[in-house]
């Protein structure tokens, strides 16, 4: 499996890969994020682990690629799961409703239709 980014791992090159931003993550940085986690789909990765207690700054981009990435992933059958996000990051998610990025909250349904549209 490629990894495009020195910050994502593999740890069972077959399924699962965990990402580890570091620094900030905003319009400017976001994109190396969204290049991880199109890759993982693309490779067949369907457990996507993202570590982010390395990020220091996040802005509503990055909360964006995290919706998109997770609405994709798990219309293919996966799971995409946050661990150890900034302070910023868990508001942005309480105003928004999507705890179940964080596992705290039933995830919506997925709608058939969906697929591969984001």
């Amino acid at each position: 499996m490629r990894v495009p980014d020195p910050n994502a791992h593999p740890y069972d090159p077959s399924r699962r890969m965990l990402i580890a931003p570091a620094g900030e993550l905003d319009v400017s940085t976001v994109h190396s994020l969204r290049e991880s986690l199109a890759r993982c789909l693309s490779d067949g990765v369907r457990t996507v682990d993202i570590d982010l207690s390395a990020v220091t700054f996040c802005d509503c981009s990055c909360l964006g690629i995290l919706l998109s990435s997770w609405w994709r992933i798990t219309a293919a059958g996966g799971t995409l799961r946050l661990h150890h996000p900034p302070p910023v990051l868990v508001r942005m998610i309480d105003i928004t409703r999507s705890g179940f990025l964080l596992g705290d909250r039933p995830a919506p349904a997925v709608p058939a239709a969906l697929g591969g549209v984001l």
